[in-house]
């Protein structure tokens, strides 16, 4: 992996900001592997705090609404062999890419293998490198309460893929300034699973017992622009509200704040993805978090969060 360049694209109507620092321009500048759910929320931050901020994204279409945020749009792909050709001093890069699953590629092409392209590429003097893992990456399926020096044995492809990517970053000079946020399941505005389902009073396909761990998207970034900032190098951290929740009781206050009826649910189909999903059941502690990252949350419950994501969606 190490002879990996990237040969990244920008799109016409901004190819001469590439040029900045052949005028003498030093700056600092945020690199986002990944710009989407969570990382364009970052983004907005950075941008808000006066920072230059560059994103690699596949597709033309959201280079150009990056661009209209205020990014510097790169068009590649981390499942390619790529050249940057930006020469700029990087103090962050946030590595965010998320798996699609219409994707021609595996799970493992896309996390491992794009990660080390990613890191192949960049330049050895990043400060900081910020990769966001996942709370897959703890097999337990009994309750169990894990933390962050739990075991990992994921039983799952996905926890799998991040666990490995974990490891490469590990193992690669930059790792030493690494932090890695295992984050729980994300929800927050247009991303409420099944919420349509519980508004029209649809039967759920899941296993109301087993357990939720949560965090709501915004507190995701408040992690994030902490990592930033931690002097604990290097680290890792379960960014999670550390309430984990029934299925049933998520989904039955989901239905109360709606104003509508419990759902009911109905065993689910064992070959689906997410139905794999379902059947973990453990509970994940973010003492660590709260002690040495981040010691309040935006929503420290699904309760909060779900009461937020209602009001932004009938503003």
């Amino acid at each position: 992996m190490n002879d990996t360049v990237f040969d990244v694209g920008f799109p016409a109507d901004c190819r001469g900001r590439e040029d900045l620092t052949d005028v003498g321009i030093t700056t600092m500048a945020k690199l986002i592997f990944g710009c989407g759910y969570v990382g364009s929320r970052v983004a907005r931050r950075w941008l808000d705090g006066g920072d230059r901020v560059f994103a690699l994204t596949r597709k033309p279409a959201r280079a150009a609404e990056l661009e209209e945020l205020g990014v510097f749009p790169m068009i590649g792909d981390v499942t390619e062999s790529l050249t940057l050709p930006l020469k700029e001093d990087f103090d962050t890069v946030l590595y965010a890419i998320g798996f699609d699953r219409s994707s021609p590629h595996t799970i493992d092409e896309v996390y491992v293998d794009g990660l080390a392209r990613a890191l192949a590429a960049l330049p050895i003097d990043v400060q900081r490198i910020i990769y966001t893992s996942s709370t897959g990456v703890y097999g337990q399926s009994a309750g169990e309460w894990v933390n962050e020096e739990s075991p990992c044995e994921p039983q799952r492809a996905g926890g799998k893929a991040v666990l490995a990517a974990e490891q490469l970053l590990a193992n690669h000079p930059l790792g030493a300034r690494a932090i890695v946020l295992r984050l729980a399941g994300i929800y927050g505005p247009n991303r409420v699973p099944m919420l349509q389902h519980v508004q029209r009073g649809r039967p759920l396909a899941l296993t109301g017992n087993s357990l939720l761990n949560l965090i709501h998207v915004d507190d995701v970034v408040e992690g994030v622009l902490a990592a930033e900032n931690s002097t604990q190098l290097p680290s890792r951290y379960n960014i999670a509200d550390g309430c984990p929740v029934r299925r049933a009781d998520f989904y039955g206050e989901l239905a109360r704040q709606l104003g509508v009826d419990p759902p009911c649910f109905v065993e689910p189909n064992r070959q689906l993805p997410t139905a794999q999903r379902d059947l973990s059941s453990k509970r994940v502690r973010n003492t660590r978090m709260i002690t040495d990252l981040l010691p309040g949350l935006l929503y420290p419950t699904y309760r909060e969060g779900l009461a937020s994501v209602i009001r932004s969606a009938s503003e």
